[in-house]
C-alpha cells in the first residue's frame, strides 16, 4: 500500500523564516496546490534535485514558485520559469524543527517541544507579496 507522505529535510536558507536549514517538512504527495501553499518540486533543470518553494501562483504551463527570503537568490522560477504541474509532487502541511545543540534543561526541552511542530498552511498573502518582488 503506497502512503502518500513523507518528509523532506531543507537545506539552506531560501524559505527562512517559514523553513529554516535543518527543518523537515512533512510532505502529503499528490496533494492539490493552491496558490500561497509549500511546495516539493522536481527542479526544472535538474530533476534529480528536489526544492522546497512557495506555490506564488497559477501560471500558463504550471507554477511560479518563489522562496520566502527575498534576501536570498533561492533558484525558483525567476531563474527557470514555470514549473510543470507534473514536477509538482505534493504540498508541505507540517514544519517539524530539530533541537538545537545544547538544549539538555527540562526548560528548553519544553520549550522546543512547544514550538517544534507546525502547521504550514497556504498564505495567500504571502503569495501576493512574492510575485510583487
Amino acid at each position: 500500500m503506497h502512503v502518500p507522505i513523507g518528509i523532506v529535510e531543507v537545506e539552506g536558507p531560501s524559505m527562512a523564516p517559514t523553513l529554516n536549514a535543518r527543518d523537515r517538512a512533512l510532505i502529503h504527495y499528490g496533494g492539490r496546490v493552491r496558490p500561497g501553499d509549500v511546495v516539493v518540486l522536481r527542479h526544472p533543470l535538474q530533476q534529480d534535485l528536489l526544492v522546497v518553494k512557495r506555490a506564488a501562483e497559477r501560471r500558463p504551463g504550471g507554477w511560479w514558485v518563489l522562496g520566502d527570503n527575498g534576501f536570498n537568490d533561492s533558484g525558483d522560477s525567476e531563474d527557470y520559469g514555470t514549473v510543470p504541474d507534473e514536477l509538482v509532487l505534493g504540498v508541505a502541511r507540517l514544519r517539524l524543527r530539530p533541537p538545537e545543540p545544547g538544549q539538555t534543561s527540562l526548560a528548553a526541552r519544553a520549550a522546543w517541544l512547544a514550538a517544534a511542530v507546525r502547521p504550514l498552511f497556504a498564505d495567500p498573502s504571502a503569495s501576493t507579496r512574492l510575485r510583487a518582488r
